[in-house]
């Protein structure tokens, strides 16, 4: 009994031990390898044109708090990557050694970045919002898309340019040329105008840029999504009548000022392309990069018989929609009051 009890004794004690040489082993062979960053988050190093090979030691202290410096610097030499640098956008996270994040640079392993653009009005402010997202930069893009000969390659020119910006997330790289954005966006362009949309353009009839300029009309005209579709259809209505579109929001951008509570004669009176009081048909570009919903919007218009349209005189920012003129006046009066009386000039 004293001998099976004893048995029973080393069996348990063998069968720890072995537990715990293989919970060792899987320890020692899984556990995360020391980081070489004394960093909790990733963070981002960026390598433009500009940028020498101090320039990034720098960084790799400042940015990325590199726990051995010399051992990149040895891996540096070894590989000769002074002279060897590759431009991008390079992420170090938390547990990566120094051999990897020195593998990461010499191979040109960039990480993505993601470019999100919306709600823009001029190409001034899509330039700065989106160019700041790339090496080009800013200035770079603006004087692209302003630039005819460049548009020309495109399909469009300096007036119709910002249809082809689709706004929307893309995934990119950091370093990508001017060129090479503007092409991307080209095919994203040709992938939103599918047969389906094409199709609806063509029954309205419109081409895929006049869409693009009156949903920026419409956008403008209301912050409600719920109303594109009907004022879409009103100017739709009034393009069939040959009546001049009369949109407010074109005289905004004509006379370079969107923040006009009310628009006087003086203002409708501005010699240009853009001021529909005076100018038959749409505008030569969009006022606004368009976005999905505003070019969708055009495409799948509520069909109806409104001619006329103003904001509601309760400042909700709806809209008062009418089908006869003297319908209009009564509703554009009570606007007018509203102003009066708030004093708003």
């Amino acid at each position: 009994m004293k001998r099976k009890t004893n048995l029973i004794y080393i069996f348990i004690l063998l069968t720890i031990i072995v537990l715990g040489c293989v919970a060792g082993y899987f320890y020692f062979r899984f556990r995360p390898a020391p980081s070489d960053f004394n960093i909790t988050e990733p963070v981002s190093i960026y390598i433009d044109e500009k940028k020498d090979y101090y320039g990034l030691l720098r960084d790799l202290e400042s940015v990325a708090n590199i726990k051995n410096l010399a051992q990149f610097k040895k891996l540096a030499s070894a590989a000769q990557y002074k002279d060897n640098m590759l431009t991008g956008r390079y992420v170090i996270t938390p547990t990566m050694s120094c051999a990897d994040a020195f593998g990461m640079f010499l191979n040109g392993r960039q990480t993505p970045v993601q470019i999100t653009f919306n709600n823009i009005r001029l190409k001034s402010d899509f330039a700065e919002k989106v160019g700041s997202q790339f090496m080009f930069g800013s200035e770079s893009l603006l004087k692209k898309i302003r630039n005819p000969f460049f548009c020309e390659i495109f399909g469009f020119d300096t007036t119709t340019i910002a249809c082809i910006f689709i706004p929307n997330t893309y995934e990119m790289y950091w370093n990508t040329s001017e060129f090479k954005f503007i092409e991307r966006m080209k095919k994203e362009y040709e992938r939103f105008w599918t047969a389906e949309r094409l199709e609806k353009a063509n029954a309205i009839p419109l081409t895929p840029v006049q869409v693009a300029v009156l949903a920026s009309i419409v956008e403008e005209e209301t912050s409600r999504k719920s109303d594109y579709p009907i004022i879409a259809g009103l100017y739709i209505n009034r393009l069939r009548k040959n009546m001049l579109l009369q949109a407010d929001p074109t005289v905004k951008f004509a006379v370079g000022n969107f923040s006009l509570r009310r628009i006087l004669y003086r203002h409708l009176n501005v010699n240009s392309p853009y001021n529909t009081y005076k100018y038959p048909g749409l505008p030569p570009g969009p006022i606004r990069f368009p976005s999905i919903a505003g070019m969708d919007s055009v495409l799948n218009y509520t069909p109806h018989n409104y001619l006329f349209m103003t904001a509601k005189e309760d400042l909700s920012g709806g809209t008062n929609f009418a089908v006869t003129h003297a319908e209009h006046v009564r509703n554009a009066r009570k606007y007018q009051a509203t102003l009066n009386r708030n004093r708003i000039r």
